[in-house]
């Protein structure tokens, strides 16, 4: 049973109050999925750390090649981004399609990686972004690929009760696009049947590097790691998405789902959904390479 709740007003005092409950304090950010399985036996802390009055937390910013966004950063607040708009499309997009627009307001990117759901959206495309979580316990700090924070279905490898997610890292290069694809049964508060992130490296026509981040089709964001080489070092186009989508089935494993759909059906789609990621990503990454002349 939650006994207290504690709002602190920086990033030590939040991890101090961590380290002083000794396991049996939770982060809350936006509470949109803690909240909800404290009322279902889940989660059982004693006390509440709100993180969201800390302002460093609640930034979207740019440091040389890196956008920076803040553990208290909104799904909204970055969908509206022009500095995610512009660098890191896909996030953009796959924050836009988060529940409804009341949830968007209040649960953040960093919350949805914690959470460690296979399917959340901005998890998928943070991966194929290639970016980081920084990650503070106690007075220790390391930095850990998003990609590598899954320990098992709903698992994380962020313990809440001990350490804070203080900030995502996107690297931003030259040449590059992205591109997100959701699959769904209606259009808000729909969980996502399929989903698909596509980022790509492109010069001269050529792709020179390329992430694809797949779900739900294991334990959390999956890598079409066989798709992505059978890119590299080809001239674009649909020929070659196609082909990179039926790849993609080599890494996929979706499991037959009341809510989700069939496990025949998703594979039958996901192809589809693949080439139209590794489109968009394309696509963006030409409109810059136009722009920079």
């Amino acid at each position: 049973m939650v006994q207290a709740y504690y709002v602190p007003q920086t990033v030590e005092e939040a991890a101090g109050l961590l380290q002083k409950h000794m396991g049996k304090a939770r982060v809350m950010a936006g509470g949109t999925d803690l909240v909800l399985d404290i009322k279902d036996g889940k989660h059982c802390p004693e006390c509440l750390v709100d993180i969201t009055k800390i302002n460093e937390l609640k930034q979207i910013g740019k440091r040389e090649q890196m956008i920076l966004i803040g553990a208290g950063v909104t799904h909204n607040q970055a969908a509206a981004s022009a500095l995610v708009q512009a660098d890191a499309a896909c996030l953009a997009q796959a924050s836009s399609m988060v529940g409804s627009n009341q949830i968007r307001n209040s649960s953040t990117l960093a919350g949805n990686v914690v959470n460690a759901q296979p399917a959340a959206d901005s998890a998928v495309a943070l991966v194929a972004l290639g970016a980081k979580a920084r990650i503070l316990t106690g007075r220790e700090e390391e930095t850990v690929p998003v990609e590598e924070l899954y320990a098992g279905f709903g698992k994380s490898r962020v313990d809440s009760s001990r350490s804070i997610l203080t900030c995502l890292l996107v690297p931003v290069e030259a040449g590059t696009g992205s591109g997100y694809v959701r699959l769904q049964q209606r259009k808000a508060l729909a969980l996502p049947m399929l989903c698909v992130a596509a980022w790509i490296r492109r010069e001269d026509g050529v792709v020179r590097d390329a992430r694809i981040a797949m779900a739900p089709v294991g334990v959390g964001p999956v890598r079409a790691v066989e798709a992505e080489g059978l890119l590299l070092g080809r001239e674009g186009g649909d020929a070659l998405w196609a082909q990179a989508g039926e790849l993609a089935l080599k890494n996929a494993n979706p499991r037959d789902s009341l809510v989700r759909g069939s496990r025949k059906y998703r594979l039958e789609v996901l192809p589809v959904l693949v080439q139209e990621a590794l489109s968009m990503a394309w696509e963006d990454a030409g409109r810059k390479e136009e722009a920079h002349g």
